[in-house]
Parts: C-alpha cells; sequence; structure tokens
C-alpha cells in the first residue's frame, strides 16, 4: 500500500526541510555545547527569476545568550562552517546554487511556547 506518489520524497514543506538541514549541521558540529535548545525558521526563500539561484534567509534561535556565542564561534568560525555545509546540501537536494544568509537571534524559553514551536516546523498540532 502506498500512502504518496513514488515520486514524492516527504510531505512537508520546502522551508521546513531547509530548516532542518541548517539545523542539524549545527547540532552535528557543536556536540555536546549547546543542548537541543536550538530551531532554526527560514524567514524567506525564493528563487531569482534571472538566475538559477535559491536565495535563503534562515534565523537560528538559542534559548540563552551564551548559547548564541557559541554558535557563532570565534569570528563567526562555527556559524560560517555550519552554514557552508548546509548550503551544500540544500545544493545537492534542490539541485540549484543557494545563497544562505543565516542569523543567529535569543529566544528565552522558545521551547514552552508553542506557537514558535509550530512556527518552526516542529510541531504537528
Amino acid at each position: 500500500m502506498h500512502y504518496f506518489p513514488d515520486d514524492m520524497i516527504t510531505d512537508q514543506p520546502e522551508k521546513v526541510l531547509a530548516a532542518e538541514m541548517i539545523r542539524e549541521k549545527l547540532l552535528m558540529l557543536l556536540n555536546d555545547e549547546v543542548p537541543h535548545g536550538i530551531a532554526v525558521g527560514v524567514e524567506e526563500m525564493s528563487e531569482r527569476e534571472d538566475k538559477d539561484i535559491l536565495d535563503i534567509s534562515a534565523v537560528i534561535y538559542c534559548e540563552r545568550e551564551s548559547h548564541k556565542g557559541i554558535v557563532i564561534g570565534k569570528g563567526g568560525a562555527m556559524l560560517k562552517k555550519a552554514s557552508t555545509a548546509a548550503r551544500m546540501e540544500l545544493e545537492d537536494f534542490f539541485q540549484i546554487k543557494v545563497n544562505l544568509k543565516c542569523w543567529v537571534k535569543v529566544k528565552e524559553d522558545w521551547r514552552n511556547r508553542e506557537g514558535l514551536i509550530r512556527s518552526f516546523g516542529l510541531s504537528d498540532k
């Protein structure tokens, strides 16, 4: 029995997939330095009309100010490393050049705010 067409990879929106790819790279690189109190929201995702480029703007949310510094890293090194790895995976997945811009913001106690959890695509409610 098939619930989806054979060529359908997932039923998740592309923004949610992109956010999860970015989050995965961060969690892999940060190991246990930052608990899983990181969420990623893709604010904008659009393909340029004049070029084959997909522009993605994402915000990485941390629960604490101290986590923000760890995610960014010295001189932005950690954020650059994670963004580069995510961009490469996104390009492979979407089969198009990706221009990925990431910002890091503190959103205290986001895990206890259902509206935020839904906006990140982390809830099925």
